[in-house]
């Protein structure tokens, strides 16, 4: 019986492999912080943002979607249009390297073996943990804390992809990214012995958004549905 099993799993997964359409390729873009610090426009990228996406297809409508990316989260008192801020005059800048998993749903049929070109609005949600150094403010300048942490996070995005070439597919999307971290900014310290320094609206969490164009490559095959002879 337990041979039986595993040979049964192992045609389905020869059969999966060969019954689905992957996606692998580069995203490109900018980042912006939306929180204690710096302006608070939703979609202002000043940093750069890059890395890489994997996708693969359940359906025309549905795919499982894993990123990587890489990017400088940056916020400046003075560019803030609060006076208040700009009086303050803070800035801070922070590396950031995000995991995001998670489902893309899109709202037309994105059949990838019509041999037609395709273009589909699409959303994108789920689940990113992100890795940063903590800071925090003394005499108004950020000060390192000498430790970082791993904020976990839900990214929200909006998109719009079509299909270029043959076997390439270019996207265009903003994503927000909801965290459960108020400190990506140096507002709340890390270290117990610091809270004394922490400032701003402690009952919001940060965000920041990512936007930008991914290119991906598609291979893989749908199952042949042949007559028998």
């Amino acid at each position: 019986m337990r041979y039986i099993i595993v040979l049964t799993l192992s045609i389905l997964s020869i059969h999966l492999s060969h019954s689905q359409i992957n996606e692998v390729g580069l995203f490109l873009g900018g980042s912006n912080f939306i929180g204690d610090i710096g302006a608070t426009n939703y979609i202002a990228p000043n940093q750069l943002a890059f890395g890489g996406v994997y996708k693969w297809n359940r359906s025309a409508r549905h795919s499982w979607r894993v990123s990587l990316i890489f990017s400088e989260l940056e916020g400046i008192d003075t560019n803030s249009n609060d006076p208040r801020r700009i009086q303050r005059g803070y800035e801070f800048k922070n590396d950031i390297i995000e995991l995001s998993a998670g489902m893309e749903f899109s709202f037309f049929d994105f059949d990838l073996h019509t041999g037609k070109k395709l273009t589909t609005p699409y959303l994108y949600s789920g689940i990113s943990v992100a890795h940063h150094d903590d800071y925090y403010f003394l005499n108004g300048s950020q000060t390192q804390e000498n430790t970082s942490n791993w904020t976990f996070g839900i990214p929200m995005a909006l998109g719009l992809k079509t299909t270029v070439l043959d076997n390439f597919i270019l996207s265009l999307e903003v994503g927000a990214r909801y965290t459960f971290s108020d400190g990506l900014d140096g507002s709340v310290p890390n270290d117990k012995n610091l809270q004394q320094y922490r400032f701003g609206n402690i009952n919001n969490y940060d965000w920041y958004v990512f936007s930008g164009i991914t290119l991906t490559y598609t291979f893989g095959l749908n199952p042949c549905y042949c007559p028998e002879n």
